[in-house]
């Protein structure tokens, strides 16, 4: 990442990213009491867990702000590019998150995706300073309408409506019960969990009235026990949010893919497998990684792998293998050519998502992807040569379908005149200005698969 990128929407501090470091600068009237966070018993156990980003103090000075650095996680991803069962994850752990902290007398002041990140499949919590002293008389918890419109609305969008989680790239605050409401048959309004989040919030937001907001008060065992009823009952709505795996053209296309035969399959697995047992290539890029087939195997050979791929039944399918296997996957529903862009104040809060991912991985694979790129896309292969350049600092594994292929033809559709030129040939010519050709493996089908090394 060539330039800083900065996010400075929590009033407490500020976050930069600069390469492979992260620093967070917190003002001084908020430096005491997250130094205390970060050395409690609570933030120890989590950061030891996995669950909370660790962190180091560079400079603290009485009356000066305080300086921390957070280890980078490897690959940031944001909840827009996040499969349903990663939105619930995070979910979850912000709850558990919410939870703990309740129990030590805190409690969390933002509850948003944007406070998750991924290693894996494994989510972490990032924003050390959401949490805060809690009144311990107070039972109201200030983000749990957050928690609702950034988490839960979402999710019931998706699952009740058809909406792409896709959409929070533009809803940073989330939905309003309001959003949902108009669009939902009668019976689903007035089905749990919509008639608590949605129907009964929509109508009450309708009839609130303005005026200096009242603090509540109670006996602090009394508090207690409403905050944790209030995130048990979160947790039962977000398991009714939960779906089943789901299912696409795309999801079954390893089982259902008929111009491969077992024989030819297990040919191009087999090159692969050999390249990656040789190069032991410690991050991986897989586009168009469909359900993880080959995600997995470059797991099971040491790489920490990012997969991309459009088909969100596909990359969920991929996530949860990957979660059930312990393998370092990051599935995400990302698109290579309209990839994320970059957004908030000045383009300069979230990166795109080739800006995360050029010169960041050792190798990177494109199997039967190409044609999509050419024939759907229409983006010429040169610039699918130079962007494989600049994803990868080593190799590239790149699957050339002819023109002869069935599913070449089929995307082709009729626009022979345009693409029928297209060969080996000129594939090898354009990636040859940025690549040499290591090896080669003909398929018994007429596809290639091409084993590339960058030149430096």
């Amino acid at each position: 990442m060539s330039a800083a990128l900065t996010t400075f929407r929590d009033p407490a501090g500020s976050l930069t990213i600069e390469g492979e470091r992260v620093f967070r600068t917190v003002r001084p009237e908020f430096a005491d009491d997250c130094l205390h966070f970060l050395n409690s018993e609570t933030a120890q156990a989590w950061v030891a867990a996995g669950k909370l980003v660790e962190t180091r103090v560079l400079n603290h000075a009485s009356g000066e702000p305080l300086d921390l650095e957070h280890q980078r996680v490897f690959f940031p991803s944001y909840p827009w590019e996040w499969t349903p069962g990663q939105w619930i994850s995070a979910a979850e752990l912000t709850l558990d998150f919410a939870d703990a902290q309740i129990a030590a007398g805190r409690i969390l002041k933002d509850a948003t995706p944007l406070n998750v990140l991924f290693r894996g499949g494994n989510p972490v919590f990032v924003d050390v300073l959401s949490s805060e002293p809690r009144d311990l008389q107070d039972p109201l918890w200030q983000a749990y309408g957050q928690f609702v419109r950034t988490f839960f609305l979402p999710l019931a969008a998706y699952k009740y409506l058809g909406w792409p989680l896709a959409l929070s790239l533009t809803r940073r605050d989330g939905y309003q019960p309001g959003d949902l409401y108009p669009h939902l048959s009668m019976w689903a309004r007035f089905r749990e969990p919509l008639f608590s989040f949605v129907t009964l919030a929509h109508f009450f937001e309708r009839r609130a009235k303005g005026g200096p907001e009242r603090k509540l008060k109670q006996r602090p065992d009394a508090a207690l026990y409403m905050h944790r009823r209030r995130i048990a009952s979160l947790r039962s709505a977000l398991r009714k949010l939960s779906t089943a795996p789901l299912q696409s053209h795309w999801s079954a296309y390893p089982e259902t893919a008929d111009h491969y035969s077992p024989q030819e399959r297990e040919q191009k697995r087999e090159f692969v497998e050999r390249i990656l047992e040789t190069a032991r290539p410690a991050r991986v890029l897989d586009i168009g990684a469909n359900t993880g087939e080959y995600s997995r195997l470059a797991a099971q050979f040491g790489a920490h792998v990012v997969a991309w791929d459009t088909d969100v039944a596909a990359a969920e399918h991929n996530r949860r293998a990957a979660v059930e296997l312990d393998l370092p996957i990051l599935s995400l529903v990302a698109d290579v050519a309209r990839p994320s862009p970059a957004l908030g104040w000045r383009y300069a809060e979230s990166s795109s998502l080739l800006d995360r991912a050029r010169g960041r991985f050792d190798l990177v694979m494109m199997l039967g992807v190409i044609h999509h790129l050419l024939l759907v896309d229409q983006i010429p292969m040169r610039e699918i040569a130079s962007l494989t350049a600049e994803l990868t600092t080593e190799w590239a594994i790149v699957e050339w379908i002819p023109a002869t292929d069935v599913r070449f033809r089929e995307l082709c559709r009729g626009r022979d005149r345009l693409y029928g030129h297209l060969d080996e040939r000129t594939f090898l010519k354009s990636f040859s200005q940025m690549f040499s050709a290591v090896s080669r493996k003909a398929l018994g089908n007429g596809r290639v698969v091409f084993l590339l090394l960058r030149n430096h």
